[in-house]
């Protein structure tokens, strides 16, 4: 956190800031000049010390009392002039102490920015000397001789990429020859080629696909490693405790990667799996493991018991009339006051009976 300075006082007649100081003690005069600065004689505390910055010039330290600066300290700056044995106040300023409360460091907004606030459509790019990447293997060509050759050879092996010693030289470093080692295996014909150091890198680059403008540097890999390893499809993720046991290491759908990552990681390519596309390291599990027997399917129906609704009501359609006749008929007796129980040969006039509608 920079500095921070109060803003100086303006003095409309001579006062502590204006003139040399010759008669009064040099604490008192920078305590007086905090008190102005304050703007409250109670903001200004005890003496604290007095600091000898050299050439005459003395910083004055006393407690800061004013409210939201608990922890700071008024800082006045004298000038002592030897010759006219007088002090100028320069400066006075708050300074922030150990138990000051102060606001966090500032961090660009960059480094403050994490991989989950970014969408689909935001792109923040890639600085030319981020550390996670190098320079590729580019193949050139010599002047002279014609010969392929790949720039930055030595790096491959830093990289990742498996080196191999020269033929020629292995043999030469042993010491083997046909006349020392009568009893060792043939030889291969002279027309066989011999395997190079720069075939091995040209195989290295065509393997590892380091032909590229940028490629993963070591830091790169670490990085990335331990991203993913203590990510939620590494050895501590929920599915792997309850996986019993069965990882992605001796699972049919792992599918390894390339170069020094293979060691560690590979992609899932099981479509029932959670991570089914997506990196996940050897010692993860997922429950969805290709050794996995299916449940044995049950051929047993369970008959629940009928279960009757006696909260609602249905609504039944009535017969059509030429089916319930009789029930009618008894409907305007009741209607018509006569007793239902008619005795057999009574005759009843239909003006008797109320109309229905």
């Amino acid at each position: 956190m920079p500095e921070t300075t109060m803003p100086e006082t303006v003095v409309d007649e001579p006062g502590i800031a204006d003139s040399p100081i010759a008669s009064i003690d040099p604490k008192d005069a920078a305590r007086a000049m905090a008190v102005e600065a304050a703007e409250d004689e109670n903001g200004v505390g005890e003496f604290v010390e007095a600091i000898d910055a050299g050439d005459g010039i003395t910083d004055y330290r006393f407690v800061s009392l004013m409210r939201g600066y608990e922890g700071w300290q008024w800082s006045v700056t004298m000038f002592h002039d030897v010759e006219r044995d007088t002090w100028t106040v320069n400066e006075s300023t708050l300074i922030p102490m150990e138990q000051a409360l102060r606001p966090p460091e500032w961090i660009p907004w960059k480094d403050r920015l994490l991989p989950a606030d970014l969408s689909v459509t935001d792109s923040i790019g890639t600085d030319p000397d981020d550390p996670r990447l190098e320079e590729g293997f580019r193949a050139t060509a010599e002047a002279e001789t014609g010969d392929t050759r790949v720039s930055d050879a030595r790096d491959v092996e830093a990289a990742g990429a498996p080196g191999k010693v020269d033929a020629a030289d292995e043999a030469s470093d042993t010491g083997a020859s046909d006349s020392e080692a009568p009893d060792s295996e043939p030889v291969e014909s002279q027309d066989a080629q011999p395997t190079t150091a720069a075939e091995d890198v040209d195989d290295a680059v065509s393997a590892f696909d380091l032909s590229r403008r940028h490629v993963l540097s070591p830091l790169g890999r670490a990085q990335t490693a331990q991203r993913w390893y203590e990510g939620p499809r590494g050895p501590k993720s929920l599915s792997t405790k309850t996986a019993s046991g069965n990882l992605c290491s001796t699972c049919g759908f792992f599918v390894a990667l390339q170069g020094d990552l293979s060691e560690m990681f590979g992609v899932c390519a099981n479509k029932w799996s959670p991570d089914d596309g997506k990196v996940v390291s050897l010692d993860h599990g997922c429950g969805e493991h290709s050794e996995i027997e299916p449940p044995e399917p049950s051929h047993m129906w369970i008959q629940s018991k009928p279960a009757f609704d006696d909260l609602h009501i249905d609504v039944i359609a009535q017969a059509p009339r030429d089916e319930r006749g009789e029930v009618e008929l008894i409907e305007k007796l009741g209607a018509a006051g006569l007793p239902f129980d008619v005795p057999k040969g009574t005759i009843i006039l239909k003006s008797q009976l109320p109309e229905t509608r």
